[in-house]
């Protein structure tokens, strides 16, 4: 089953890329009850495993699951409690589309019971994963970095005002990784000149960031929220835009890089 939520791919260095809303798939039997727009899985973080290929050859372990935000949100605490509060968001099963378009026909909605058993069946298996991979890492190297891998059309007014900033990194303020890491890469990128960047802004990292970075105890976790303005098309049918990944991968390598750096001096 594990096979089919989702793929880990074991490195050699202390670095975990993991890309929690990479998924299109979702299972027949959960199709069926959605909405046809549903199934065009738009809030899809697009071609995060080709933009970060360099990860792998960094010698990161990466970690993606096969199904779709629109199964169950990786990214949200189990009980599906808001991490922004008073801010509009997306739940643990999401019920709308980032455009508030339904996914499910009025009356619809996944029950308590059907959450909770995609909850078993899809949440649980990549966070345990995820927890087992940060130990192997931290046990072979002392300490590990996380790398929450993220990306999000550059305008949705339901979440943001205006043009959103390129890179948001996001440490929960701080607390997830060594200290001014996440304004150090933020400084890297206003540095290069090409790209706009903020540290702990509208996107301070998810349940993951939150949930298993613990610096005290070698574990740094970051998010990174990428504009997807900056290396792919944002209307369907969302292509890849190779010219524009050509420009920002080299510096997403170096921030990946200055980041590994700061935590193994950490």
């Amino acid at each position: 089953m594990t096979d089919q939520v989702f793929r880990l791919k074991r490195g050699s260095a202390p670095l975990l890329v993991s890309i929690p809303h990479a998924g299109t798939q979702i299972p027949a039997d959960i199709a069926a009850s959605m909405t046809p727009i549903a199934r065009e899985v738009d809030d899809t973080d697009w071609h995060l495993e080709r933009l970060y290929a360099f990860a792998a050859e960094m010698g990161a372990s990466i970690l993606m699951p096969a199904n779709s935000r629109y199964v169950i949100d990786l990214n949200r605490p189990p009980d599906g409690a808001n991490l922004y509060p008073g801010r509009d968001t997306t739940g643990l099963c999401p019920v709308d589309t980032f455009n508030s378009e339904p996914l499910y026909p009025t009356g619809s909605a996944p029950s308590e019971p059907q959450v909770a058993n995609r909850r078993e069946k899809y949440w649980r298996p990549y966070h345990d994963a995820l927890t087992e991979e940060l130990a192997r890492l931290k046990a072979a190297h002392g300490k590990a970095l996380l790398w929450e891998a993220h990306s999000i059309r550059s305008h949705v007014p339901r979440f943001f005002d205006g043009k959103l900033t390129d890179f948001n990194f996001g440490t929960a303020g701080g607390e997830s990784a060594v200290a001014g890491l996440a304004e150090k890469l933020e400084a890297m990128v206003v540095k290069q000149g090409a790209y706009t960047a903020v540290a702990n802004g509208r996107f301070k990292g998810g349940y993951i960031t939150r949930h298993y970075g613990a610096p005290q105890d070698g574990i740094h976790a970051v998010q990174l929220e990428l504009s997807q303005v900056t290396y792919m098309n944002e209307t369907r049918p969302y292509a890849y835009d190779e010219a524009r990944a050509a420009c920002v991968t080299p510096l997403m390598r170096d921030l990946v890089q200055c980041a590994l750096d700061t935590v193994r001096s950490a």
